[in-house]
């Protein structure tokens, strides 16, 4: 074995560049099953960001469905989600540029035609074969209000659009059960978001819109409905957080298997999916536990669950297709690829998109950490994931500790895990460690863990992201007078709240975070507009609360270089949020930098713009800690 060069950690040479994240390993998400074949959306950074449904027909054969310039996306919420299905004979399809359903012939040349006119947006398209339309979450915006939520039904021949469903905030998961005869769905209501509370409906479809709906569960602060699904026999499941975890339920028969664990995701995206039908009897499912992913399935006789043994740790977008659960998973050392599963157990790649070639020697392992959040003996225990500074051909000096970043997870209700993420190896094989923090807020650890940060945003979180250092810093495995932070979106504003808040952090990068929770309050979209009242308190009643936690009414205490990466063409966080940020440590004669991406949204899709962000980041870093003297 060749001796590795000793070398200051944040300093090493690395193969992991910022042009081999943006072409190693696409997304791949929202998949479907139709007749013999499988389908997925396949996100392309280097192809101008551009999404592509993909299809694996009862060949094997692996193909491009949509012919470029065309995109799915879908801008319903801002963050979209699935907005795809399949007839027999065509693809319908929401596209990026003009947000109209296009629908495509699966077979010979033709381009894609479109069934809508420009105007109103389109999610979680189903098809109504009974009588002939689709339905879809639609959104209509409007001048001086907020934009109108509902559900559509899209006559397939005129693309003449009607209401089947409206009056509610928001709706998610429309899904025709396989009789034809019912569609159900979920909404819910400001000021909740779709984790706190939110309720589940059926009614019978017929030619002029639903009969007879029917509340089906939900409706009090106590639960939030995830993914409701048909089985092949015609009846309802769905999944509840009523007992504290995410676990499948039947809709007329109770609990079908109670697990401390979770069987659901924060719903971020239309059509995210955790469970499918195998047949009846037989479910197939992914849940996550203490951080880690599994899957297996659920004989719902029984009931009993099987796990299946795999080298895969993360995992999304389950699937049931020809007996088998298809689901796209990673591991540490592997990117994300499409997996079938079947009931006997055995594991099968069907579809490996990475082009990545490195030696594992170079891919730093996480490490699952609980720690206490602060320093009472009763307090809860927080999660996250430690990957320490790996190169095959560099270690650090002796007797030097190495840099660390803590890595703050958007939302905030959302999670970080285990599987391959380029974006820290690039830091690690250049000498940094991580830390990945699941702080309280996260999901994956129950209702009570995800709600703890009700009322103490900005608290909380930054308190747990202080403890992963003084965890790491007593362990040794870190330097604890070179910590950065990093974030994007809410994640940003932890970053921005602990370096005002705090001295742990000597620097920080927020990406498309935020500084001002009153202009935020004021100013962003429909879907998170009252995001806050949970978080923080009412707007304006607690706007004491809102000027207190806000890091831009609080310029005295950062004093340390901040770098901000913004998308302008962000409606989640507009750019007011970093300018005023940049503006302020301008004036204060801090070090900032502001990097700015003319054509991007929330969160950065193009690989030339991933490229810019991530080594001016980097650039910012060495300078902070004049690291390029020591190489």
């Amino acid at each position: 074995m060749t001796e590795k060069t000793k070398q200051a950690f944040g300093t090493w040479p690395s193969p992991i560049s910022a042009e081999l994240i943006t072409q190693a390993a696409p997304s791949l998400n929202f998949m479907q099953s139709h007749g013999d074949s499988l389908y997925w959306v396949e996100g392309r950074p280097w192809d101008s960001g551009r999404s592509v449904i993909m299809c694996r027909d009862g060949r094997g054969i692996i193909r491009d469905l949509l012919p470029s310039p065309f995109s799915h996306y879908s801008k319903v919420h801002e963050y979209g989600g699935m907005a795809y299905t399949i007839d027999r004979e065509s693809l319908y399809f929401v596209n990026a540029a003009d947000q109209r359903i296009y629908q495509l012939s699966l077979y010979g040349e033709q381009s894609p035609t479109a069934l809508t006119e420009e105007g109103p947006r389109f999610a979680n398209l189903v098809i109504d074969t009974a009588h002939q339309r689709l339905i879809a979450i639609g959104e209509q915006h409007h001048e001086n209000r907020e934009p109108e939520n509902f559900i559509a039904a899209i006559a397939l021949g005129t693309g003449n659009i009607s209401k089947l469903a409206s009056g509610a905030d928001f709706y998610a998961y429309p899904s025709i059960s396989p009789d034809q005869q019912e569609l159900c769905w979920i909404e819910w209501h400001h000021p909740n978001m779709p984790w706190d509370c939110t309720q589940l409906w059926r009614a019978h479809l017929t030619d002029n819109g639903l009969a007879e709906q029917m509340l089906v569960a939900g409706g009090a602060n106590d639960q939030a409905i995830f993914e409701p699904r048909w089985s092949p026999d015609n009846r309802l499941y769905y999944v509840s957080d009523q007992n504290n975890w995410w676990n499948i339920y039947q809709a007329d028969g109770g609990i079908v298997l109670s697990k401390e664990a979770e069987f659901a995701t924060p719903l971020w995206q239309f059509g995210m999916s955790t469970y499918d039908f195998v047949d009846a009897n037989t479910i197939g499912c992914l849940w996550t536990e203490k951080g880690f992913w599994y899957s297996g399935f659920i004989d719902i006789a029984s009931p009993s669950l099987t796990q299946a043994t795999s080298q895969y740790s993360s995992m999304q977008a389950a699937c049931c297709h020809q007996g088998r659960l298809y689901m796209v998973a990673g591991a540490p050392a592997l990117a994300n690829q499409i997996v079938g599963l079947d009931p006997s157990g055995q594991v099968k790649s069907v579809y490996a998109p990475s082009t990545l070639d490195l030696d594992e020697a170079d891919i730093a392992q996480p490490e699952s950490l609980f720690f206490p959040s602060g320093y009472q003996e009763d307090a809860t225990q927080v999660h996250a994931f430690f990957y320490p500074p790996t190169n095959a051909n560099y270690q650090g000096l002796a007797n030097e500790l190495p840099l660390v970043i803590a890595l703050c997870h958007g939302g905030p209700t959302g999670a970080t895990d285990s599987g391959l993420n380029l974006k820290i190896q690039y830091w690690t094989n250049r000498g940094f460690a991580v830390v990945d923090i699941n702080y309280r807020g996260s999901t994956g650890f129950g209702r009570s863990y995800r709600q703890a940060l009700a009322g103490n945003w900005g608290i909380a979180d930054v308190e747990d992201t202080q403890s992963a250092i003084r965890y790491l810093a007593e362990q040794q495995k870190i330097d604890p007078e070179r910590c950065l932070i990093r974030g994007g979106s809410a994640g940003g504003y932890t970053v921005l709240s602990a370096l005002t808040f705090t001295d742990t952090f000597k620097a920080g990068a927020s990406l498309y975070g935020i500084g001002d929770l009153e202009t935020l309050a004021t100013d962003t979209h429909k879907f998170e507009s009252r995001y806050l009242d949970s978080l923080i308190g009412p707007y304006p009643e607690r706007r004491d609360i809102y000027l207190e936690r806000s890091p831009i009414h609080h310029a005295e205490g950062l004093n340390c270089p901040v770098i901000f990466l913004q998308g302008l063409e962000d409606k989640v966080v507009p750019p007011n949020q970093a300018e005023m940020m940049v503006e302020l440590l301008t004036e204060k004669g801090i070090k900032v930098d502001y990097v700015t991406f003319p054509n991007e949204g929330h969160g950065f899709r193009k690989a030339n713009n991933i490229i810019r962000a991530m080594e001016s980041e980097l650039s910012f870093y060495q300078e902070v800690f004049d690291l390029a003297s020591k190489a």
